[in-house]
């Protein structure tokens, strides 16, 4: 039985968010294999920490966190939300269904509340509180952020017509524009008339596009937000960090944007160029580090050149050696390297160096789905 779609007027009395915290990230195998891909860090954060950040900053602080697998690790990783001036509820979604099934299994929590959707792996640089504040401000059903991307086929894609969303396909194969959606959205509570009237997709998923596209055809008010360059005055730069080529895209692009500050020991004979961050308890002997780059807690860099654009976490330590453009995770090892390590993403408590044995050979341990380039 399909359910009808109400087209009553309604208002906005409160904002909550809702931050998906599941999925597999399959794209970032093998980190993910042991690890919530929202946990890897960006510039020494975890991602989805920036996704927290941004909605409190727009006002919301009663927020809920979907979450699959890896449920235990992101609430301890999180917590009671206290830390970011929230209050944090977690919600296991029953299986990866979807984005429209997440909304289904957060409607307890959610009850008759406009709220903002944002996926947690997702950066949006300047934040949304202009966003949350139109929302408000004419409240419409349904407010979806849109951004030009070079491969709409790998995202949900809205077509428009004088301005207005006349149609969402998700991940077709020929896409009718180059305009994805970007991984935040609000709604009031009309979308889940919405979402019961939907079926499952060829995916086997509940597609918040099928969603959205079921409020378009029931008359209800869906609204659209470009999101462009800099230069405009409401958010700037969006990536989805699904793969490692946007990760050290996301990573230089909070980098750009940290001033600089040294709380670690800095040894004399230590040049730094540019904007270095250099956290509590790190120590840095005798090496070079170009900005903008930062380096972790009780992490130590011994005759080593750090590059611009390198992130290290904490409790590492790189001693003769030269990386850059990169992610190193936590208590990671780079000792003794010939070459320059770039364009990178190092796990938790890896080691990588040279071994003194002769004749000289290349001995990997290699997991899943790893990729390892040799020049």
């Amino acid at each position: 039985m399909v359910a009808a779609i109400s087209t009553a007027p309604c208002t906005i009395a409160r904002v909550k968010g809702l931050i998906l915290s599941g999925g597999k990230g399959t794209r970032l195998r093998p980190i993910t294999h042991t690890s919530a891909k929202q946990l890897v860090p960006i510039a020494n954060k975890p991602i989805l920490f920036y996704a927290i950040e941004a909605v409190v900053a727009a006002g919301i602080t009663d927020i809920g966190i979907i979450t699959g697998e890896t449920g235990a690790e992101v609430e301890a990783a999180a917590g009671d939300g206290s830390r970011f001036g929230a209050h944090l509820t977690y919600i296991p979604q029953a299986a990866p269904l979807g984005l429209a099934h997440a909304v289904l299994s957060a409607r307890a929590f959610l009850g008759a509340d406009s709220f903002v959707m944002y996926l947690g792996d997702n950066l949006i640089r300047h934040g949304i509180v202009p966003i949350v504040e139109s929302f408000k401000e004419t409240t419409p059903d349904a407010l979806i952020l849109l951004a030009r991307v070079p491969e709409p086929q790998h995202f949900g894609v809205a077509e428009l017509s004088d301005g207005k969303v006349v149609r969402l396909v998700e991940k077709p194969a020929h896409p009718v524009s180059d305009l994805a959606l970007v991984g935040v959205y609000l709604f009031n509570h009309t979308v889940f008339d919405a979402i019961d009237s939907i079926e499952y997709s060829a995916r086997g998923e509940l597609e918040i596009t099928d969603a959205i596209q079921k409020m378009i055809d029931g008359g209800r008010r869906v609204q659209s937000h470009l999101i462009t360059e800099p230069h405009e005055a409401m958010v700037a730069t969006w990536k989805d960090t699904g793969r490692l080529e946007d990760m050290l895209e996301a990573n230089r692009i909070v980098l750009d944007d940290l001033p600089a500050h040294i709380d670690g020991t800095v040894g004399d004979d230590v040049r730094l160029h540019g904007k270095v961050i250099v956290q509590s308890g790190a120590t840095l002997r005798n090496c070079t580090v170009r900005g903008p780059a930062i380096i972790g807690e009780n992490t130590v860099i011994d005759d080593a050149y750090i590059g611009p654009y390198t992130s290290i976490y904490y409790g590492c330590t790189v001693r003769r050696a030269e990386i850059e453009h990169s992610i190193v995770l936590e208590n990671s090892v780079i000792d003794d390297v010939d070459g320059r390590i770039e364009s990178s993403l190092i796990g938790k408590e890896c080691r990588i160096g040279r071994s003194p044995l002769r004749p000289r050979t290349i001995k990997l341990m290699v997991g899943d789905h790893s990729r390892v380039e040799l020049r």
